[in-house]
């Protein structure tokens, strides 16, 4: 139940604290003194839309709480305990809004996001606007009440309270089976295997597409036989060969200070005779010995050096054909690099390995498409079974759907009312292969579309039956009539008052109402006034809720026999 609501620069509110009891909670005031703000900022609370324009001249910012009693809520805890919120008998649900249009929400002084938001409303309240009865016309909701009635949602919580509605014979759901979860199931399991079998098939169509394009790449890679690392070795002999004849005109060079051709002495053994004439000195002068020994390693490492010029002497190749053959090859793998957008070896082998994987990956999706096939067949049964046992359901239930709501009509008056509902094939989805109209006669004869034939009074009348109904099956902690007794008057307008008085005695119910008969029925009366151009609200005194009863009978002038009208009605 809502236990408070707390506004501040709402539109015309400046700044508005009120607490609200449990059971039948009334609310009146003249038009335009701002009942419709009320009921707005309690929707923005819930994540309704947000705009700045609903911020007042108090201020860049509003602010909306409502505090809820959520003890016994098992369905709000659980999502809750879901969302990492805190869970416990309370919960404070708070929405800011500043001129730029931003909002912010927040649960338990926790932000939350407002999809989050939403979905913890729709176990807090039920809203129920002036224009809802355009909701008859949409088949969505048309079936979400019969699969209720009928069960076919997951089963309530037990030991949940709910109304009755008159003339009804049960109070308790007809099986609470879940078949519209176990069909919702069915549906994303079809659904999902479609998806993957037609991804399957689209890969394997593109594959013979393209299997002879890749065929003819992978050959030419497969032909290339690469090898990583090889780029970098074939650029290093190519600048070798292309430099061959000024690389052996150095080395010769070399050789030929080492160890001349001439007759002049090799440096070595200049070395070698000046290590003997060294140590021929060390006997004489010792720290010469030291000398003798660095000669000795000079001449041992130019004897190497000498070695390993000769040797790569030896080993340049000055050779064209050669030169040729390298250079061909690093233009192919230049070409093939290319021609695949790589710029490695490394990457190349890669593109090489994955056109043979794609190659050779037609098996293997062959026999996934196989497989899913046969899942599919499958889930198609399945999906059958689950879509009839709800439409069975449905069936079993919409006799006794239109013999509660023909009760709550008669009860209201409407005695020659024919109400039906008619059940008809529509494409498969998640909510089965169902479509559900409702059929209506004020008068007995053969009943039509409900949204076409009723008047405003019926619809009224209707409509109030349907959440009735909607109250005892989805266990609705508190719901909102906002002048849902528009086009009803006299003793009909008595009657809607006794059944959501009859609402309020297992529910909270707030009813903003113009009609006297229904507002005496109320637990708690509150007045909504406007002053200049502020709009604020009160709970009545027993006095106070006389009077304005009295002027809901009379007018703007009230009489004494209004008054006195207003004590019957109120039973004071």
């Amino acid at each position: 139940m809502l236990r408070s609501l707390h506004v501040r620069n709402y539109v015309l509110i400046d700044s508005l604290e009120i607490d609200f009891p449990e059971g039948l909670v009334i609310i009146t005031g003249q038009t335009g003194a701002g009942k419709s703000i009320l009921l707005g900022a309690l929707g923005l609370a819930l994540g309704g839309k947000a705009d700045a324009s609903l911020v007042g001249a108090h201020g860049d910012t509003c602010v909306v709480e409502a505090e809820f009693s959520v003890d016994g809520n098992a369905p709000l805890q659980a999502l809750m305990a879901e969302n990492d919120l805190e869970v416990g008998d309370a919960l404070l649900i708070r929405r800011t809004l500043n001129r730029t249009g931003r909002s912010r929400s927040f649960v338990n002084d926790e932000p939350v996001s407002l999809p989050v938001l939403q979905a913890l409303s729709e176990h807090l309240l039920d809203i129920h606007s002036q224009h809802q009865t355009l909701r008859l016309a949409d088949p969505a909701f048309r079936m979400s009440l019969l699969d209720h009635y009928a069960g076919n949602f997951s089963p309530v919580i037990p030991g949940s309270t709910s109304p009755v509605i008159p003339g009804s014979t049960s109070s308790v759901i007809p099986g609470s089976t879940g078949n519209l979860d176990a069909c919702r199931k069915a549906w994303n399991d079809l659904q999902g295997l479609r998806k993957e079998l037609s991804e399957v098939t689209d890969r394997l169509r593109r594959l013979a597409a393209e299997k002879d394009y890749n065929q003819a790449l992978f050959a030419r890679l497969e032909e290339a036989k690469l090898r990583d690392g090889e780029l970098e070795e074939l650029e290093a002999e190519q600048k070798q060969l292309a430099h061959a004849e000024e690389l052996k005109e150095y080395l010769n060079g070399c050789e030929d200070i080492l160890a001349p051709a001439d007759d002049r002495a090799p440096l070595t053994a200049q070395l070698k005779e000046a290590e003997k004439q060294a140590a021929r000195a060390a006997r004489f002068i010792p720290a010469l010995e030291p000398l003798v020994q660095r000669l000795e390693s000079a001449r041992l490492e130019l004897e190497d050096i000498a070695d390993e010029l000769e040797g790569a002497n030896a080993r340049i190749d000055v050779s064209p054909d050669r030169l040729e053959q390298v250079e061909d090859r690093m233009s192919l793998l230049y070409d093939l690099m290319k021609k695949h957008g790589v710029q490695t070896i490394g990457e190349l082998i890669a593109e090489r390995d994955r056109l043979s994987e794609a190659l050779f990956d037609s098996t293997a999706l062959e026999e996934r498409r196989v497989d899913l096939e046969k899942s599919l067949h499958k889930a198609e049964k399945a999906y059958a079974v689950a879509a009839d046992a709800l439409h069975d359901a449905r069936a079993k239930a919409s006799e006794g759907f239109a013999d509660a709501i023909l009760a709550s009509l008669a009860f209201l008056e409407l005695d020659h009312a024919v109400f039906r509902v008619d059940l008809a094939e529509a494409p498969e989805g998640p909510a089965g292969r169902d479509a559900v109209r409702f059929l209506f006669s004020s008068t007995g004869k053969a009943p039509q579309d409900l949204s076409k034939v009723a008047s405003g009074g019926e619809l009224s009348r209707i409509m109030l039956s349907l959440k009735a109904m909607m109250a005892r099956y989805t266990a609705m902690p508190a719901l909102v009539f906002d002048e849902i007794d528009t086009g009803v008057s006299g003793s009909a307008a008595d009657r809607m008052g006794q059944m959501i008085c009859r609402m309020g005695a297992d529910m909270q119910v707030f009813a903003i109402t113009h009609l006297p008969q229904v507002a005496a029925k109320g637990d708690a009366h509150y007045l909504v006034t406007k002053v200049d151009d502020v709009t604020d609200i009160r709970l009545l005194t027993r006095e106070e809720r006389v009077q304005e009863i009295a002027r809901l009978l009379s007018g703007s002038v009230i009489t004494d026999a209004a008054v006195a009208n207003a004590r019957a009605l109120l039973a004071f």
